[in-house]
Parts: structure tokens; C-alpha cells; sequence
């Protein structure tokens, strides 16, 4: 007779699995096979011993780069999993929230105290220490701590007005609650009372053009002040400032230029505009319709300046010339090397003359000098040679060897009338040395869009002057035109997140700055795009394909996970639940009629398909 042992009572295997007899003839024993519906694993004969490796549905953070081990696969073992951090923390049956948890992220301290997390690998709870801001000395572990701060004891009321304070709840959560009281019961909350007597005309509540007066100060009475005007006392308002009209023009301000005032109103005092002939303005006060460059004496001595155009928008237009040769000429500066020998012209007559410096900034150095055996000399004018007079200037010059030395009167009983006069610079003096001055500036040795400062004007301090550049650049220099630099990254053109670096500051480098994200994306000259791949992290697992379908980095959770075996089952921000029926391969003998079976159709289940006789 035939035997199907699959129905034999009690079934001969388990209640989690399949059985299937391919020979139930009578001789036929031992043959049966049961195959695990959930997991893998099938037996003949015998009750088969079912696997599922709980690790394979991922279900670990792969965020915080958890590890995942299935000590005991079996399928009677389910949730015994562990979660592994990187730092050692571990979960049994679920991954790790946190692997780092700092318990100040929930602020369990308050706003009046500091909080601090002393073990935030391990996961240590009930440790935070909450520390006052007022009292670091005060402090409490695993909650807030207890702090008390009594404002009055800052002295925050006015002392001078006999005011006083009082704290009615000295809790640091507390604060700004205190009174200032005056002796004649006017309150103010949380700061003192600006006045106990208040007179509104302190606050200058009426303006330039107008007088105040308020009329009961004692009770502190609000809004009765008076503003009357200065120019004409009938106009008069109470409670805010009165409205007065004046044309500054009407006092010729801008003499003959053209003067115009656009606000009338008192209020409105040095608003009105001076206008030259050619267009340039001032506000306040009269314009500098011509500038004379040459004012300065910018060209030295031996040199004639020629200011060529004297619009104030027109300079460094002024030409040197030299003195002694006029073909020899310099635009906006002197002419570095004029050359002059005094005594050409003869200037001493038949006296000796001699000139020490033929540049042409020395004048009027020649030395006049009697004939022998007389030794009376005089510089820059004939000697006087005859008996009973005294050149105080000569043989030796008293004002020493940068300065030119006159005596206006050399009778034998006038002394200490001579003349000191600076060779270089400014500056004289009668009978003594004078103190000569020379600022540097006044040659412009700065380079264009370049401020200069000369700190030491005495003539000993040379090239003392400093250059400095004019904003948006920066650098100075000490005694010559400085070297400026614009820092493109200053301020930041890339925008939030991204970083930025000048390689090249010199001025004639522009938009070569590099704007760099977080995830190393670069532009040059402008902000960068920063893209971040979703995929790089593998959310979906080895049976599905991840795609991102926008990399920006404001589009988060836009992925898309698509199962290999399967295309048409999509699932976005996470896995799909794909499904794969193993008999679609034909695995069975089709020659013997075999029957296929799979009975659990999931992609992690895999060889667990039945082929029947």
C-alpha cells in the first residue's frame, strides 16, 4: 500500500516547517523533508534546523557607523542582535539612540547657570554638573543648583537723590524686579528713577532755536513744558516744540556765491549750500572754488611753481621750474636737480666771491670776501671792507651749516642783530640759530589713493613721514609709498557654510578668491555649490539601488531605494521590502514532473524552495 509520512500524527515536523514525502510507497521510510517556512535551513527524515541572521535586514544605525552581530541564528533566537558604537556603546535587540550622549543638550540647568557633561562617551547618565554664573563656587550634580543674586547689593538706585532699593525676590531667576524708591514715593522698576524732581526741559525737548520752560517740576507733572521761539517769542507750543522758520541765506553767508536754503525750519540750521562758478559746492559754508597748489612753496627754493588749472577738482596739475634754467621743468613735483653758480652774475663786485652749493635749492650761499690782508667776509652780499665795522656773520657763521646768516646792520656797536634763516625747510631767528621745520608731506611722496603723515617735523628727522592706504585697502609704510593689499574675504562673499581664501592681495588681483564647502567643493570668484549624496551612506541595502535625484544640500531625505529583483517597487527616505519567488528559475527536474515550492518569498530567505516529486 502507499505511506505519505507527512501525515502521520504527530506530524513528524515542526510546526514552523513544511513537510513533503517524495516516495510513499510501503517500502518507502524515512524519506520525508521538512523545510523551515521562516528562515533557512530543511532535513530529511528529521525536523530541520531553522537560520535567520537578524544582521542581514541592517537593522543597526549605519549613520553612527554601528556594528551588527547575530550570536545565535537559529530561528527560536530572535532579537538577541546586538548594536555596536564605535566607542563601545552597545544595544541588544535594536540599534544605539545615541552614541555619544551629552546630557547638557537638554539644558537641565537653567538660564542663570553653566552646565557641563564630565562622561558623554560612556553614556553615563545622572552625572551633569550645573555650575552658577554668579557663584562658580556653587554647584550640583544631576540637577540645577540653587543660586541667589540680591541686586540691590550693586547700589543700583541713585545715592544722590536719597533713593531706595529693594529686592523682593533675590532669585537669580529673578532679576531686574528691584525697586528704586525716592523720598517722595516716586517707583521705578528694575533700574533707578532718572529724576525724583523732573523738569521735561532737561531732555532738550524743543530744539536749538528755542527756549523751554516747564512750570511745576515738584510734582513730577508730565507734558507741560513750553518751547518759544528765540526769534520770535509769540510763537509758542506746550508739550512739544514749536514751529519757526529762518532762511539762513538772509545773512549772505556764501558772499558772492550763489547761496540756496532747502529747509527753512529753525531746526534746520547750516543746511544751506554755497555754489561757485564752476560747479562746486559746500554745505554750511562757502566752497573753495580755486585751489592753488603752489600756496605751499611745493616746488623749493631756486624753483618757480605755475599752478596750470585752479578748479578744486583739478590738482597735481602744478609744474616746477627751475630758477637759473627754465627749459628745465617737473609736473607735480620738483625738478630733482636745478644747477646755479652764484658768483656768475658777480655779486661781490671786484671782492672774491665763492659759492659752496651750485644746486639750485641753495640761494644766497655765496661768501663776499675783502681783499688781503682784511679777512672780513659776508654771505650772500658784499663784505663791507672798510675800518670800525663788524660783520657778525663772518669769518665764522654763528647759525651753523643748514642755515644762511645776514647781518642788517654791521656797525661796530650793533651785535647780535644778525639774521638766522633755514637753508631747508621753515623757519628764522635774530641772534641765535633758528629752529627749522620740514614736513615731508608737503612733496606728496605717498602714491596715489595713500594718506600721509609726517610725526617729526624737525629737519634732523628724516623720512619719519608714513604712507597709509585709503579704505576699502589696507597697509602702511614708514618713509616710503606702502604697499596695499585688498583681502577679497573681508567681507566673506561665499555665504553660510562656506569657508574663503585670498591666494593673491595685491590690488591688481580680483575675484581670484576660492570659496570652499564642507564636503571639499571649491569655486573661485563666487559662492560654490555644495551637493551631498544621499547614496554614500548605503541606506538601502545590497538588494536595492539608491538614487539621489537632487544633490543640493538644503535637499535632505530624497533619495530613493529600488529593489534589484524587482524594479517596479520604489520606496523613498529608506528601504523597500523586496520579494523574489526562487521557482520562477525552474530550479526542479521538469524531466521527472517535479513540483517547486518556495514558501517564503523574501530576498533574505534564499535556498528555501521545495522540489516534489
Amino acid at each position: 500500500g502507499n505511506t505519505d509520512e507527512c501525515a502521520a500524527m504527530p506530524p513528524p515536523c515542526g510546526a514552523d516547517q513544511d513537510c513533503t514525502d517524495p516516495n510513499t510507497t510501503g517500502g518507502s521510510l524515512k524519506d520525508f523533508v521538512c523545510s523551515c517556512r521562516t528562515g533557512m535551513g530543511s532535513s530529511v527524515g528529521a525536523v530541520a534546523t531553522c537560520e535567520v541572521n537578524e544582521c542581514d535586514a541592517n537593522p543597526c544605525d549605519a549613520a553612527q557607523s554601528q556594528v551588527c552581530n547575530d550570536p545565535d541564528p537559529t530561528l527560536g533566537s530572535l532579537k538577541d542582535y546586538t548594536c555596536t558604537c564605535p566607542n563601545g556603546v552597545v544595544a541588544t535587540g535594536g540599534a544605539v539612540t545615541k552614541c555619544i550622549d551629552d546630557e547638557c543638550d537638554a539644558t537641565p540647568c537653567g538660564m542663570d547657570q553653566t552646565c557641563a557633561d564630565p562622561d558623554t562617551a560612556s553614556n553615563k547618565l545622572h552625572d551633569f554638573v550645573c555650575t552658577c554664573k554668579s557663584d562658580t563656587s556653587i554647584k550640583k550634580t544631576d540637577g540645577p543648583a540653587t543660586c541667589s543674586k540680591n541686586e540691590c547689593d550693586a547700589n543700583p538706585c541713585d545715592a544722590a537723590q536719597s533713593q531706595v532699593c529693594n529686592d523682593p525676590d533675590p532669585t537669580l531667576g529673578s532679576l531686574k524686579d528691584y525697586t528704586c524708591t525716592c523720598p517722595n514715593g516716586v517707583v521705578a522698576t528694575g533700574g533707578a528713577v532718572t529724576k525724583c524732581i523732573d523738569d521735561e526741559c532737561d531732555a532738550t525737548p524743543c530744539g536749538m532755536d528755542q527756549t523751554c520752560a516747564d512750570p511745576d517740576t515738584a510734582s513730577n507733572k508730565l507734558h507741560d513744558f513750553v518751547c518759544t521761539c528765540k526769534s520770535d517769542t509769540s510763537i509758542k507750543k506746550t508739550d512739544g516744540p514749536a514751529t519757526c522758520s529762518k532762511n539762513e541765506c538772509d545773512a549772505n553767508p556764501c558772499g558772492t556765491q550763489t547761496c540756496a536754503d532747502p529747509d527753512t525750519t529753525l531746526g534746520s540750521l547750516n543746511d544751506f549750500t554755497c555754489t561757485c562758478p564752476n560747479g562746486v559746492m559746500a554745505t554750511g559754508g562757502q566752497a573753495t572754488c580755486e585751489v592753488d597748489e603752489c600756496a605751499t612753496s611745493i616746488c623749493g627754493m631756486g624753483q618757480t611753481c605755475t599752478e596750470m588749472n585752479k578748479a578744486a577738482n583739478s590738482l597735481h596739475d602744478f609744474e616746477c621750474s627751475c630758477d637759473n634754467d627754465a627749459t628745465l621743468k617737473q609736473v607735480d613735483g620738483p625738478v630733482p636737480k636745478c644747477v646755479e653758480d652764484e658768483c656768475t652774475a658777480m655779486p661781490c663786485g671786484s671782492q672774491t666771491c665763492d659759492d659752496p652749493n651750485t644746486s639750485a635749492g641753495s640761494i644766497g650761499d655765496f661768501t663776499c670776501s675783502c681783499p688781503a690782508p682784511s679777512m672780513i667776509s659776508a654771505v650772500g652780499k658784499p663784505a663791507t671792507c672798510s675800518m670800525g665795522s663788524t660783520d657778525e656773520c663772518t669769518p665764522t657763521n654763528p647759525c651753523g651749516m643748514d642755515q644762511d646768516c645776514s647781518d642788517p646792520d654791521t656797525t661796530a656797536g650793533s651785535t647780535m642783530d644778525y639774521v638766522c634763516t633755514c637753508k631747508m625747510g621753515t623757519g628764522s631767528s635774530v641772534g641765535a640759530p633758528a629752529t627749522c621745520i620740514l614736513d615731508e608731506c608737503d612733496s606728496s611722496p605717498c602714491g596715489t589713493g595713500q594718506d600721509c603723515v609726517d610725526g617729526n617735523t624737525a629737519l634732523a628727522s628724516a623720512m619719519d613721514y608714513t604712507c597709509t592706504c585709503r579704505a576699502p585697502k589696507t597697509g602702511s609704510a614708514m618713509g616710503a609709498s606702502a604697499t596695499c593689499i585688498l583681502d577679497e574675504c573681508v567681507p566673506n562673499p561665499c555665504g553660510t557654510g562656506q569657508t574663503c581664501m585670498d591666494p593673491d592681495t595685491s590690488t591688481s588681483a580680483v575675484s581670484d578668491y576660492v570659496c570652499s564647502c564642507m564636503n571639499g567643493v571649491t569655486a573661485t570668484g563666487a559662492p560654490a555649490t555644495c551637493e551631498v549624496d544621499e547614496c554614500l551612506a548605503t541606506p538601502c541595502g545590497m538588494d536595492q539601488d539608491c538614487n539621489d535625484p537632487n544633490k543640493a544640500s538644503s535637499s535632505q531625505h530624497d533619495f530613493t531605494c529600488t529593489c534589484k529583483s524587482d524594479t517596479s517597487i520604489v520606496q523613498t527616505d529608506g528601504p523597500a521590502t523586496c520579494s523574489k519567488d526562487e521557482c520562477a528559475a525552474n530550479p526542479c527536474d521538469a524531466a521527472q514532473s517535479q513540483v517547486c515550492n518556495d514558501p517564503v518569498q523574501t530576498l533574505a530567505s534564499v535556498k528555501d524552495y521545495t522540489c516534489t516529486c
